[in-house]
């Protein structure tokens, strides 16, 4: 051993350094480092994985799930709290009060619009996009039935004018034939 060499480890019955590799005689001869990238004393290679295995998924970004993970599994979300509002809105819009429908729109676009600039924060989208939806067709059932009501209103109207226009005319043929 030279004297630019540490001592031999303790528990090592060879002598050699680690990373050395024993030559002919038991010594590396020139104490020159191999060409090929030694271990670490003590160190496990890393495991080796069979042909085609697939890697370990990576952890995901902040706010995102990972590819194939099932919704919720890695961050339950709280619900948008005028999510089930919209929808519970825009279902007796449509199916009692259309007068509700407009109401169900407006908070549904406002709804969806706060999820939207917000990932990751609000969960409920599809409620309050369902509702948004359900509350303009119950808007447009209501518009059209305020214009058949108005049309409705017009002609009826319309009757009883050309009922009293008839009736005046008949009452003048009566008071003539009376008078002759």
């Amino acid at each position: 051993m030279s004297e630019n060499q540490p001592p031999p480890y303790p528990g090592d019955p060879s002598g050699q350094q680690p990373g050395e590799q024993p030559g002919p005689t038991g010594s590396t001869g020139s104490g020159e480092p191999q060409d090929a990238p030694q271990q670490p004393y003590g160190a496990q290679p890393p495991p080796q994985q069979p042909w085609g295995a697939q890697p370990p998924p990576q952890q995901p970004y902040a706010g995102q799930q990972p590819y194939g993970a099932a919704p919720g599994q890695w961050q339950v979300l709280p619900k948008h709290p005028k999510a089930t509002l919209v929808l519970v809105l825009g279902i007796l819009g449509l199916v009692v009060c259309q007068v509700l429908g407009p109401f169900a729109w407006v908070m549904g676009n406002r709804a969806v619009a706060e999820i939207d600039a917000n990932p990751g924060v609000w969960d409920g989208r599809g409620e309050a996009q369902a509702g948004r939806i359900l509350g303009i067709i119950s808007t447009v059932i209501l518009i059209l039935s305020v214009l058949v009501l108005a049309f409705v209103f017009v002609l009826a109207i319309a009757g009883i004018m050309s009922a009293s226009n008839d009736f005046d005319e008949m009452s003048n043929e009566l008071s003539l034939l009376g008078l002759l």
